[in-house]
């Protein structure tokens, strides 16, 4: 599996872009957002309802997005699942690279409120509480 920043090189020299895709075939994340959640709670042997209870997301949308029927939910609502199921910073982020969304950024005052929670095992009950008292949106 190449770099990211080694297919970018490759990327920006190369002469077609077929080329490039049919090389590179095996370096591209194809999984699903769904397929990558139920990935994560079958490793870390927990259990979904477990997880959709600890993130405080209705039970209904958390249950669509860990079946597929919800395909593209926002980055809040997957960090909502992160904290509930007790992710770690690094685990989080590329829980977030994978799905194709933005990691989170310790120079924008949101995110390292919700970076430092995700540190400290906090849940996402404390760190809306967190986010609320800094006057910054709210997870979920």
């Amino acid at each position: 599996m190449k770099k990211t920043d080694d297919l970018l090189k490759e990327l920006s020299t190369a002469d077609n872009i077929n080329d490039f895709l049919n090389g590179n075939e095996n370096n591209f994340i194809d999984i699903s957002i769904s397929a990558y959640l139920n990935k994560l709670l079958t490793e870390k042997n927990l259990k979904k309802s477990d997880v959709i209870k600890k993130s405080e997301l209705s039970e209904i949308y958390a249950y669509q997005v860990f079946s597929g029927t919800k395909i593209n939910p926002n980055r809040d609502k997957l960090i909502c699942l992160a904290f509930g199921m007790g992710l770690n910073v690094a685990e989080t982020q590329q829980m977030l690279k994978s799905c194709g969304l933005p990691f989170l950024y310790a120079k924008h005052k949101r995110d390292s409120i919700i970076l430092f929670s995700l540190g400290r095992g906090l849940s996402v009950v404390e760190a809306n509480e967190l986010l609320y008292n800094s006057d910054e949106a709210t997870l979920g």
